[in-house]
């Protein structure tokens, strides 16, 4: 009797998750953002929300849940219910970085979340206030050492944490950092001249840059950015710099595979159309999608080759 027990509950089970999916979703679904509204990975998900709410028949709203580097937001999506109804829109910020910049984190990149699918990628820029006299990033390093501990910078991402103490550890400058909430309140101060240097993401940024309020000295991709093209990389006067944000899809672990088998494919298919596309690069994404199977083996790579670059940048974890 065990035995015939034994092997009917793995059917029974495996019959109750594809009856379970096949009539999701049911219901809303919430998709959690770590950082605030206006930053670049809201509006990439608020993109990505609606085109999967035409998909899938049901509203896909955003949930905000900004702070600790994401964090918060990581926490909170690891320790909902595996049904497929909390979806978590992260990036390297709390898969890659955060396990090398806390020595203790409340969730795990890697145990307490399923790869649906990734997003893509997200460029960063070096940009500072215009009235400081630099024009490059050459000039910048000068200026630093000319002024030390004069220079602060505004952080508000492990992206431009890290891209601002890699600059301080290879040029040798002593930037001071200064931590914000989210990147759009960092931008403002920035803008008004409290800090004088960021490593900023195209979305956020661009704006101000476009309308002279803030100066671009480089990007920090390995090559020029189609986007601008005219701007050099850092890499051009810090040998070997490279730094590019990604951003992707995921759902707690344990979420059934029939309902994660639906959401790659409706994901996928989403970032496939030419709007979502367009409307993605005009905020500074590159689509890039990979399936589950290749998103997992990516981000694992990533939290290594993120740790390698804290490492080099001498940053200490708290």
């Amino acid at each position: 009797m065990n035995r015939i027990l034994f092997a009917i509950v793995p059917v029974l089970l495996a019959l109750a998750h594809a009856c379970f999916a096949d009539g999701y979703p049911s219901k809303p679904i919430k998709l959690v953002i770590p950082f605030a509204a206006g930053s670049a990975t809201d509006s990439a998900g608020r993109i990505l929300a609606q085109a999967l709410s035409q998909r899938l028949g049901q509203s896909v709203i955003v949930d905000n849940r900004p702070g600790a580097n994401g964090q918060i937001a990581a926490t909170v999506a690891a320790q909902s219910a595996a049904d497929g109804y909390t979806l978590f829109m992260t990036t390297n910020s709390t898969h890659s970085a955060n396990p090398h910049l806390y020595k203790k984190l409340s969730y795990d990149p890697i145990k307490d979340f399923e790869p649906i699918a990734r997003i893509g990628t997200l460029a960063f820029m070096l940009v500072v206030h215009p009235d400081l006299p630099v024009a490059n990033t050459r000039e910048l390093i000068a200026y630093s050492a000319a002024h030390p501990g004069e220079l602060s910078y505004a952080t508000a991402s492990t992206a431009s944490l890290v891209g601002a103490e890699t600059i301080n550890a290879m040029g040798h400058t002593d930037m001071v950092g200064v931590s914000y909430k989210a990147s759009p309140q960092a931008i403002l101060d920035l803008v008004a001249g409290r800090v004088q240097v960021m490593v900023a993401d195209f979305t956020t940024a661009m704006p101000q840059v476009r309308t002279g309020k803030l100066k671009v000295l480089a990007v920090t991709t390995a090559k020029r950015s189609a986007l601008l093209p005219g701007v050099p990389p850092i890499a051009e006067t810090l040998k070997g710099f490279d730094m590019t944000s990604w951003n992707g899809l995921f759902a707690p672990a344990g979420t059934p595979q029939p309902i994660m088998a639906r959401l790659e494919r409706e994901t996928l298919s989403s970032l496939a159309q030419p709007d979502v596309k367009e409307r993605l690069a005009t905020i500074g994404f590159e689509v890039d999608p990979q399936d589950s199977v290749a998103f997992r083996r990516f981000v694992r790579e990533q939290l290594e080759a993120w740790g390698k670059l804290i490492r080099a940048a001498k940053i200490q974890p708290e």
